[in-house]
């Protein structure tokens, strides 16, 4: 299996212009959009300036809490391949889908082996399952060895906590997408020698 690469919450136009230029870019790149408690959120305004940036050869993907009808409607003309959502229930999930015609990322945050199957009740609605954990705005771990011993029929995205010195080997048994956000980093900020390092060792996996 080849191990994709995510690499969310990009807030200004450096990154991002490194990201979709990079000799092997990510196959997603995620924008906070509707959640305030993040370091990483970045407001309407911003977004439509930093969405005029060519995605290439990446996904755009809205990450988005609960959205209501009003952040929905804002960025409906926007660029973005997929919606990230969390903490929605599968009705409102297929509502959305259906309505803006975009793919969808279910989010399911995990503590233990209960949380994991709850992924079944997103099997109409779901194009790739996100199992991350429980800490939103705060990256916190979870187990991975729960996931070993699933056999999904759709993409599986890994996150909580991944740094780029993890063995990213052993995430290709349990998933297909690796998803990164804190552990490129440096005092808060995305850092784009992390960010080389990460996606060249994805590459050479």
């Amino acid at each position: 299996m080849i191990l994709k690469s995510k690499i969310c919450g990009v807030s200004d136009s450096k990154v991002l212009n490194f990201l979709v230029n990079h000799n092997y870019p990510p196959q997603f790149i995620g924008f906070i959009v509707n959640y305030p408690k993040s370091k990483r959120y970045v407001d309407v305004k911003k977004l439509k300036d930093l969405l005029k940036i060519e995605k290439k050869n990446s996904f755009y993907v809205a990450v988005l809490v609960n959205p209501n009808q009003n952040i929905l409607e804002e960025i409906k003309e926007m660029p973005f391949d997929y919606y990230q959502l969390y903490n929605c229930n599968p009705s409102k999930i297929k509502l959305i889908k259906e309505k803006y015609k975009k793919k969808i990322i279910t989010a399911i945050t995990i503590s233990d082996i209960k949380d994991v199957k709850k992924y079944k009740k997103f099997t109409d609605t779901t194009d790739i399952y996100l199992f991350d954990s429980k800490g939103y705005e705060n990256s916190m771990s979870f187990d991975h060895t729960l996931l070993e011993k699933l056999s999904l029929n759709k993409e599986v995205m890994i996150a909580g906590n991944i740094k780029i010195d993890d063995n990213l080997e052993n995430l290709k048994k349990i998933a297909h997408i690796v998803d990164i956000s804190g552990g490129l980093e440096t005092n808060g900020l995305k850092d784009i020698s992390k960010i080389d390092i990460f996606l060249n060792k994805i590459k050479n996996l």
